[in-house]
């Protein structure tokens, strides 16, 4: 299957077609996200192929699947689920290891496409030209097929969960310089 990459608004032609596959990859168990919650990713998508250092991979014509990224900005933003990951990593790591590293916003896969290897080549093409291996992304320990998928791809579990958020964890991409300073996983 054919990945294409995308570096801005020209994605949004898409995105009707993300729409339905964020919705078929987060509907489900443990992700539990319904209409409201697709809807407010296809709202989130017209700003988010905005910010600095926006990518987007999307697998098929029908969008079996796709990733978006963008460089995180200094300050840390609060918004969403970052003042979790600030709160577990700290105020120094969080400067340090995600400012300015390029954060994986969305991996989304159909459920057919699940375990055939192409959550790892969009993974891949987003993350293949970030400066100095530095990527990181969020993701919620409900999900062991997740967090295992992660680890098996080389990334570094960089927190514990939030006692206070949803069992979020920071990983750290396979290249990323810090990730030799990460905890161990639980």
């Amino acid at each position: 299957m054919s990945i294409r990459v995308y570096a801005g608004a020209e994605l949004l032609g898409r995105g009707p077609a993300l729409r339905s596959a964020y919705l078929d990859a987060f509907g489900a168990p443990p992700w539990y996200e319904g209409e409201a919650e697709a809807d407010a990713f296809a709202a989130r998508l017209v700003t988010n192929v905005e910010r600095p250092g926006f990518v987007a991979a999307v697998a098929g014509e029908d969008v079996t699947g796709f990733a978006t990224a963008w460089t995180t900005p200094a300050p840390f933003p609060t918004d969403r689920s970052y003042a979790q990951a600030a709160a577990a990593l700290g105020p120094d790591r969080t400067s340090a290891w995600l400012c300015g590293a390029l954060e994986i916003d969305e991996l989304a896969l159909r459920p057919s496409a699940q375990g055939t290897g192409l959550g790892a080549r969009l993974l891949d093409a987003v993350t293949r030209d970030c400066p100095e291996g530095r990527a990181w992304l969020l993701t919620s320990q409900r999900s062991a097929r997740a967090l295992s998928f992660y680890r098996h791809l080389g990334w570094h579990q960089a927190t514990h969960p939030t006692p206070d958020g949803d069992g979020l964890v920071v990983f750290l991409g396979p290249h990323h310089p810090a990730r030799q300073l990460t905890v161990q996983p639980l």
